[in-house]
């Protein structure tokens, strides 16, 4: 059960956070509610890093073999993750700051010029 209880509550992060995209009635919160989905692969990736009694890589006093190391290449993607992540997020937020100044309102209902 504990191998897969970090996936689980990926699944379960990624859920909440959909739920909250589907009936939010904000583009602010609509936002917020992404980075949450983007968190659940942050703890996805860490799960698929993670091994039990592994060390950090780092060669310079073990013996090569002696011991498991953590795959860097998973952690090295988490990072990756986090900055596209903020990134997006910083992206979003100032589209819905001219969203708001242009129609004056966040609420997707009414902003009617929107659709297609």
């Amino acid at each position: 059960m504990m191998s897969v209880l970090p996936y689980l509550v990926a699944v379960w992060i990624f859920l909440a956070g959909c739920y909250g995209l589907a009936t939010s009635r904000n583009l602010i919160h609509a936002v917020g509610c992404l980075a949450v989905c983007q968190a659940a692969t942050y703890v996805l990736l860490i799960a698929v890093g993670y091994r039990d009694g592994a060390t950090a890589p780092v060669h310079s006093d073990i013996e090569p073999g002696s011991r498991p190391l953590v795959d860097p290449v998973v952690q090295a993607l988490a990072l990756t993750d986090v900055v596209v992540g903020a990134t997006v997020t910083a992206l979003l937020l100032a589209l819905i700051l001219q969203i708001s100044k242009r129609h004056g309102t966040v609420d997707p209902d009414e902003l009617s010029e929107l659709r297609g």
